[in-house]
């Protein structure tokens, strides 16, 4: 068996509708009540949640977004480009990884609200990482990009956004 196929059996991941595979590793028993979340929440959410995720270098994170701010923390494996666009448009890359001489570091957090996209840096590889989330994740509030709607919202990213959506 190899690594990936072992990492994934040895954490039970399964795969995420954005690509890769992850599993919940944890998620608050305290809960937010929904007057005291910021608006477009529906009903409560848990204080935070946190799961691991693990992409290859043959898949990518397509761009997705979320109303929570979300910690990526690295774990193993080749490092991660995180791509995000902003609420304005604004483009940034993100090295996610061990090797700060290289400029990689080991945490990124994505505002909530803005478009994110990952792949893995190097070819034949993967990345195991790790992903926290407050207010808790839930997937109501988890947006998949459509590219042609992604694309007419931010046409100065064209290519990018092809490159990192499904459909």
């Amino acid at each position: 068996m190899n690594k990936v196929e072992d990492i994934i059996q040895k954490l039970d991941l399964k795969a995420h509708p954005e690509g890769g595979y992850f599993t919940e590793t944890y998620r608050s028993t305290g809960k937010i009540n929904k007057e005291h979340l910021n608006p477009g929440f529906n009903g409560k959410r848990n204080y935070s949640t946190c799961i691991y995720f693990l992409l290859t270098s043959d898949n990518f994170s397509a761009f997705h977004r979320i109303k929570q701010d979300e910690i990526w923390h690295f774990y193993d494996g080749s490092p991660i480009k995180l791509h995000t666009i902003s609420n304005t448009g604004a483009h940034e890359e993100h090295p996610i990884g061990n090797d700060l001489a290289k400029e990689e570091f080991p945490q990124h957090i994505v505002e909530g609200g803005y478009w994110f996209a990952a792949e893995v840096t190097e070819p034949a590889s993967y990345s195991l990482v790790g992903c926290t989330v407050s207010p808790g994740f839930s997937f109501e509030d988890f947006e998949l990009a459509e590219k042609n709607s992604l694309i007419s919202k931010f046409p100065q990213h064209k290519e990018l956004i092809k490159q990192f959506t499904h459909n």
